[in-house]
């Protein structure tokens, strides 16, 4: 559609924001139930909605607006349904030791790598055979795996009815989570780190126009990074999910952040100088940080599942990632601003490195 990489990070942070209001979802969720059940309902629902956004952008989106509209709907199917999904796992785990809690969301992030590793493979082949259109419509068969799977969920029926001391009690119990400090604090940390300008945005530009990467390379490299979750999500399973978060988020940061350099040496080619491609340099690249990113993430996850009380499990827990996505929303818009401040565009990478 003829977008610049600052416009494609300013519409990639408009479409973020259903991710901003995931507390909404998980409030109407814990506090008003639909036909006498608390998770179901609301996950048929989603499935819809996604189909629904899919469905539009195959069909009848032909404007940048008009696509981010369809975009962030599909945003949305997907922000009301991890909402509901987190909010299960947070009720099974309530009991379990942190060991076990994070058992159990290595499970879940791992089917998600699982089939983050399906989507990548197929991704990048299929964009060689079809249109774009007729891959978004191909997509819109699945949110309505999620309306067929939440048939399947397990969950009592909700004999009462919301009513306004339900819904009292249910502000009170999330306002005397929020205001405890190894809540709040840990909270504050992870905004921080979450919410740097992000350069995404150009260094697609970057790969696709400066280093000719074709959409099977893509997905390639999207392969390589769910391959790399999986990892990730297997040694934190393996070896760390024991260890004091304090001691993960410590040197997983200063890890990342001297791996994270090491895209300098792309962006200025350096890599050509001592015979690396461009090809493997950013597999080996994408592979390692996405590694630590995971390794880095789930004890955030495990967190935020041992602080969440009963009553209020999916709107505690959508608040903590909300604050998470509140900064990456962050990160995209100051990333934006940045590279107009820096006359970084679709075909000008000249100062990419300072970026």
């Amino acid at each position: 559609m003829g977008l610049s990489p600052a416009q494609v990070s300013a519409l990639m942070g408009i479409v973020a924001l259903p991710w901003m209001i995931k507390p909404l979802f998980g409030f109407l969720s814990d506090g008003l139930p639909l036909f006498g059940y608390r998770r179901r309902p609301y996950l048929i629902l989603s499935g819809l909605l996604g189909t629904g956004a899919w469905v539009m952008m195959a069909t009848v989106v032909h404007s940048p607006w008009a696509a981010t509209t369809a975009i962030a709907l599909s945003s949305l199917s997907l922000a009301i349904s991890d909402v509901i999904v987190d909010s299960i796992v947070v009720e099974r785990a309530r009991a379990e030791s942190q060991s076990d809690i994070g058992s159990l969301q290595s499970i879940c992030w791992g089917a998600s790598a699982v089939g983050g590793l399906l989507t990548a493979y197929l991704s990048g082949l299929l964009l060689e055979h079809f249109t774009a259109k007729t891959i978004f419509g191909i997509t819109a068969a699945f949110p309505l795996i999620v309306t067929l799977v939440a048939g399947l969920i397990v969950e009592e029926k909700v004999t009462h009815l919301s009513n306004w001391s339900a819904v009292k009690d249910q502000v009170a119990q999330l306002k005397q989570a929020v205001t405890q400090k190894a809540i709040w604090m840990p909270t504050v940390f992870l905004f921080l780190w979450q919410a740097t300008p992000s350069a995404d945005s150009a260094f697609f530009y970057f790969t696709t126009n400066e280093l000719h990467f074709q959409p099977e390379f893509l997905g390639r490299v999207r392969l390589v990074t769910s391959l790399a979750s999986l990892v990730g999500i297997w040694m934190f399973q393996r070896f760390f999910k024991a260890l004091p978060f304090r001691v993960i988020f410590g040197w997983t940061t200063v890890i990342s952040t001297v791996l994270g350099m090491t895209m300098l040496i792309l962006v200025t080619h350096a890599n050509r100088s001592i015979g690396i491609a461009d090809s493997w340099f950013s597999l080996g690249d994408s592979l390692i940080l996405t590694v630590m990113g995971q390794i880095a993430y789930m004890p955030l996850l495990v967190l935020a599942a041992r602080l969440c009380p009963p009553g209020v499990e999916a709107t505690l827990f959508a608040l903590l990632m909300s604050v998470t996505n509140l900064a990456g929303l962050l990160s995209y818009e100051l990333g934006a601003i940045l590279m107009h401040w820096l006359g970084v565009n679709e075909s000008n990478f000249d100062r990419l490195w300072l970026w």
